[in-house]
Formats: C-alpha cells, sequence, structure tokens
C-alpha cells in the first residue's frame, strides 16, 4: 500500500506500518506526478483546488484520510464514488471546545464592547449598572444552554459549561440522553427557553442554512448565537438583521459561509458581534496515532476497520 501524506505540516505525522510505502506531498502544491499512483492520501488544509486535482490525478486512489473534523473539502473535491472518505473527527474535540467557551463567555461578558470602549479610551461606566439591574444575562450561571450539534465536540464542551453553572441541552437527530445530558431531536422545542444557542452542525445538504430567520425568531431577545461548527449552516443574511433589529442580543462566530470573509460583508459591521478568522480547531491533536491506527485497520479490515467514514 502506498499512503501520500502532506510532509510540511507542523504537527508529528510520522506514520510507520509494515507493508506501507509512505510519500509525502506539499499541502499547497498538486500531488507530484511520481505519487500520483497512491492508494490512499491524507489531507489537512490543502486548498480546494488540490484536493480536486488530485481527485482527477489519482487512478489507484480508494480512501481519503481528511485531519479535519469537517469532512465537506474533501466530499466536494469530486473523489469517485468508490473513494472512501473518513473524516479527523475527535481530533480537534478539545480546541474546539475551548474555543466555542472563549466565543461563548466573550460574548455574554461582553467582550466586543469593553474591547470597543478600550480602543475609544473610554471606560464605559453604562456596563456595570446594566450588569446590576440584568444580571442574569451577563452571566453562565442558571443560563439554558443549547448545542446544536450534539457529537464529540460537545462530549467535551458540554461538561465546562456546567461547571460554570449552565444549564446543557443538545440537539441531536434522535432524543434521548448522551453524555449524561438531555438531548431532543428538534431545535424547536428548545429555542424559545434558550439564553445562549451553540451551532456545532457539520456542513450538510440538511444543515444548509439551518439558522434561518424562522429559527432566530424563535430564540428570546436576550439571547445570543455562537457558531464554531460550519459557516454554510448559518442564513448570514438573517443574522445580520436579527442582530440590527434586536431581536437577539449578540453573536459570536468562528465560521462564515465564505471564508476569507469578504470585505463588503455585512458581518464586519454588525452589532454585537464577535468574529474570529476559523481558528477554533488549530492542529489535530495525536494525528501520528489517529492515522497509524486507521491504516492498520485499513490493511486488516478495509472500509469496515476505519473510524469516522462519511457517508455519501
Amino acid at each position: 500500500m502506498k499512503l501520500l501524506v502532506p510532509g510540511n505540516v507542523p504537527f508529528d505525522l510520522t506514520i510507520d506500518v509494515p507493508g506501507v510505502e509512505v510519500a509525502h506531498y506539499v499541502m499547497r502544491d498538486p500531488v507530484p506526478q511520481e505519487h500520483a499512483d497512491a492508494d490512499a492520501l491524507v489531507t489537512w488544509s490543502s486548498p480546494q483546488r488540490v484536493l480536486e486535482d488530485a481527485a482527477r490525478r489519482m487512478p489507484n486512489l480508494r480512501w481519503v484520510q481528511t485531519l479535519n473534523a469537517g469532512p465537506d473539502q474533501a466530499i466536494a473535491a469530486g473523489f469517485a464514488p468508490d473513494v472512501v472518505i473518513s473524516s479527523g473527527r475527535s481530533l480537534h474535540d478539545a480546541t474546539v471546545a475551548e474555543h466555542t467557551l472563549a466565543l461563548v463567555l466573550a460574548s455574554v461578558r461582553r467582550l466586543d464592547r469593553t474591547l470597543e470602549a478600550q480602543h475609544e479610551r473610554r471606560w464605559d461606566r453604562e456596563l456595570g449598572k446594566e450588569q446590576a439591574n440584568h444580571e442574569s444575562q451577563f452571566t453562565l450561571h442558571g443560563a439554558r444552554v443549547t448545542i446544536w450539534g450534539f457529537g464529540s465536540i460537545a462530549a467535551v464542551l458540554a461538561p465546562l459549561l456546567a461547571a460554570l453553572g449552565a444549564r446543557v441541552t443538545g440537539v441531536a437527530s434522535s432524543a434521548g440522553e448522551r453524555y449524561g445530558f438531555p438531548v431532543v431531536a428538534s431545535i424547536d422545542e428548545v429555542a424559545p427557553t434558550t439564553d445562549v444557542l451553540i451551532s456545532l452542525l457539520p456542513a450538510t445538504e440538511a444543515t444548509h442554512h439551518a439558522l434561518d430567520a424562522r429559527v432566530l425568531g424563535l430564540l428570546p431577545a436576550h439571547a445570543r448565537f455562537v457558531n464554531a461548527g460550519r459557516g454554510a449552516t448559518v442564513d448570514e443574511e438573517a443574522l445580520v438583521a436579527a442582530l440590527r433589529d434586536g431581536t437577539i442580543a449578540g453573536a459570536a462566530l468562528d465560521v462564515t459561509e465564505t471564508e476569507p470573509l469578504p470585505e463588503d460583508s455585512p458581518l464586519w459591521d454588525a452589532p454585537h458581534l464577535v468574529l474570529t478568522p476559523h481558528v477554533a480547531g488549530g492542529r489535530p491533536q495525536g494525528a501520528a496515532g489517529f492515522v497509524t491506527e486507521q491504516v492498520r485497520a485499513w490493511l486488516s479490515d478495509g472500509a469496515t476497520g476505519l473510524r469516522n467514514v462519511v457517508a455519501r
């Protein structure tokens, strides 16, 4: 088996499995012709054009392992239907959970407002008065927090929120209990009583613009929205309108539908909005060990042995 892996990653991606020839490529460059015969491809932050080129030029390819939590780029690249795609789900759980918590606290504690005042060299005396008068809207203690997309990242994030006193409910495809937290099957069930809505949804046809004007309209006016999932799940026009009209109190986004965010996007000037440039995940944690386990599983059982296989 010939395995093609990016050789210029800033983390350990050493794969040493008997019977596996490991070749390297540069993430931003097309796969070298001498390695276009590889059986499997590992990707991380290659541009879409590189993945699309690989889909066209690698006739022996049978398996693509992306180190990204979301496999949407690999799915959109046009790999043949018989090419197995598996995601890097779980490799970013800790860092995404940490960044999501930071975004939640930044919005709830109004850090966007205090940073603006800092840049203006202005002491925001009104903020303390507002906090005293509406204390429950400035804290996670007792807040009803909904996590939309209750997977492995939520398993890390939910206990952190609960430790700060939040009452956490998940929304997933089926109701029940996960990781010790209640889960419902529809956002409609919990949106009207949600103080903070966190989206960790993947980008699929079913989740495209899942947060739209209708769902925003179900939230209380004091509610805040945080997205650390995928930008395509949000109707940004509806979100900007809700922020400007005051039908929700604030938002924090690490992802947008178009990245980098265009200069003329209304999100830049939307009130009460915190923006970070898709940095929640960072480096995949334990990538070498994960890929090594995946390669051994492939050699032993083929696609049936792999973790995180993506339905296509």
